[in-house]
């Protein structure tokens, strides 16, 4: 197992790359290795000593391949710490807020013997250009608080450190 860790995500649109790339930029800032990968290419978490998952909340569902993911590597999820994010929330109403994280907390009770060093919910992303009919014809959102997002990444650098002490 190296020092990497591995940041895996899942995307619709684009946006939760955005937000993975985020992230990957801010541990390796911190001085981490990090290796950032769309979900479909990862076969394996054996070289990794981390992992952060991320996809989308996409019609009150977490991205499929998300939860593809978590069921595949379930058994290796386990044995790593293991920090998971979604987007979802494109308005900043508490109700929406409230059920986006329900969608995600729904999806991880398939994984019950998963215990997340953290989980995240950040804001999601509308659009209309890179959408087909009706959906093209919404209003423009960017619901993403950077701050937050480097916030997260913060704190996922703090546990590293943490871990590296331990292991």
């Amino acid at each position: 197992m190296t020092s990497t860790i591995l940041i895996a995500y899942a995307t619709r649109y684009g946006s939760t790359q955005e937000v993975a790339e985020a992230i990957a930029d801010r541990l390796h800032e911190r001085g981490l290795e990090v290796e950032l990968k769309p979900i479909f290419e990862v076969s394996t978490l054996e070289p990794y000593r981390m992992i952060v998952l991320g996809g989308p909340i996409y019609m009150d569902r977490w991205h499929p391949e998300a939860r593809r993911f978590l069921k595949r590597h379930y058994a290796a999820l386990q044995e790593k710490p293991t920090a998971i994010f979604a987007l979802g929330p494109i308005h900043q109403t508490p109700e929406e807020w409230q059920d986006a994280r329900e969608q995600l907390d729904r999806a991880l009770e398939k994984a019950p013997l998963l215990k997340p060093i953290a989980i995240e919910m950040f804001g999601g992303v509308i659009s209309p250009a890179k959408l087909h009919f009706p959906f093209n014809h919404l209003k423009a959102s960017d619901a993403r608080n950077w701050t937050n997002i480097i916030d997260f990444a913060d704190e996922l650098a703090e546990l590293s450190f943490i871990g590296r002490a331990v292991v």
